[in-house]
């Protein structure tokens, strides 16, 4: 078996850039060493954001993506339960909304949509919220998909494209010709490629360690709560705190949550969002999931009589800069990376695809893919892993 391209990793990055890859006309071959979205893609909310991201890169990435998902794919949006639903966030205070007033005029001159939302609006948008709440924004950009869907039919997409998946079967080295990455050692044999991604997730600084450079991708843990099913858009939009920005920006690696709330199709209510770099420790934390039920109940405090059905939790791939890390690798020549999307995974995934896959054609990108190079990270950065 040989490949023009091998994935490592069957999670929607990973499932998009095979996607994107087999129309352009490469012979892919995806490699995952579990289950599809076996890993962070099976333990998130599926939301495709542009209100949590400040002036930069990682905007720029999130509004690209947005027109791939509802322009390039909105063909199979209902594939994936795409929803486009809006995000409402809300401040407690005259501080906190003087803050949010400011992200969001820089956020206009992106090119992000905004609507600020007054004190006394607000429950026009949100009827249970609570009466307490100093104002917030609307983003009707972001958005909402199952992501586990998402990957199951982009690869299914993928494989009508030509592509081949290969689940259990794990990469255990690189194939070279001198500095050269020319394909991977896996469980079930060698496969010669003419490149290889890293879309490994939280696990990717582990694949680059195999091919001797260094990609600092850490787990960053987070719960969510899901409640029994209410009635029909009971909570109608994503509503979450306007911390909750600050806290994705944060490098703290002690335990944060910040209210995140929204309703499904089925009804149950999703509670999240909480963050903590323990490693890979699947200890379920009273204390963080106490604090989730707290908190969306301090937002919507008919949550108090609904009950909590389960709790999970997954590792968001995050770097030390909070930008994902995306091209070609110059210190091994083959290899390429798309990984370290921390808690945007989801929503950054059709974009990064779409330009991974314009790269590796040989074209020039839409985006500039300077910021994302995987060689950024100082050497000194060796220190924190």
């Amino acid at each position: 078996m040989t490949a023009d391209l091998v994935v490592v990793g069957a999670g929607v990055v990973g499932a998009a850039c095979a996607y994107f890859a087999s129309l352009a006309g490469l012979r892919v071959v995806v490699v995952e060493r579990g289950a599809l979205a076996g890993g962070t893609s099976s333990a998130g909310e599926g939301n495709l954001l542009v209100s949590d991201k400040e002036e930069g890169p990682e905007l720029d990435l999130a509004l690209y993506s947005q027109r791939i998902w509802r322009e390039d794919l909105g063909p199979h949006a209902g594939l994936w339960e795409f929803e486009s639903k809006g995000g409402l966030v809300v401040a407690a205070s005259d501080e906190g909304l003087a803050s949010l007033r400011e992200l969001s005029v820089h956020q206009r001159r992106c090119g992000v949509e905004v609507r600020d939302v007054a004190r006394d609006e607000l429950r026009d948008h949100e009827p249970h919220l609570s009466p307490g709440l100093a104002g917030g924004a609307f983003y009707p950009q972001d958005a909402q998909v199952q992501p586990m869907l998402v990957v199951a039919h982009l690869l299914r997409l993928a494989r009508e494209a030509g592509a081949r998946v290969r689940t259990r079967t794990e990469v255990t080295g690189f194939l070279r010709d001198g500095d050269r990455v020319t394909g991977v050692r896996t469980t079930g044999g060698d496969i010669p490629a003419g490149a290889v991604l890293n879309a490994a997730g939280t696990w990717a600084g582990g694949v680059a360690d195999l091919a001797r450079v260094h990609v600092p991708v850490l787990p960053r843990r987070g719960f969510i709560l899901v409640t029994e099913p209410l009635p029909a858009r009971t909570i109608r939009h994503k509503v979450y705190a306007a911390e909750y920005v600050g806290d994705v920006a944060s490098s703290d690696a002690a335990l944060q949550t910040s209210p995140v709330v929204e309703g499904t199709g089925a009804g149950t209510i999703l509670i999240g969002s909480s963050r903590e770099r323990v490693g890979f420790d699947r200890t379920v934390s009273a204390k963080a999931v106490g604090t989730l039920a707290a908190k969306a109940i301090a937002l919507f405090p008919m949550l108090r009589e609904v009950r909590a059905m389960r709790t999970y939790l997954g590792f968001r791939p995050y770097c030390p800069d909070h930008l994902p890390v995306i091209g070609p690798d110059p210190r091994a020549p083959g290899l390429w990376h798309a990984c370290g999307h921390e808690g945007a995974g989801i929503g950054l995934s059709a974009g990064t695809g779409r330009l991974i896959a314009q790269a590796l054609a040989g074209d020039e990108p839409d985006l500039d893919l300077t910021p994302f190079a995987p060689d950024r990270f100082p050497v000194a950065e060796e220190a924190l892993r």
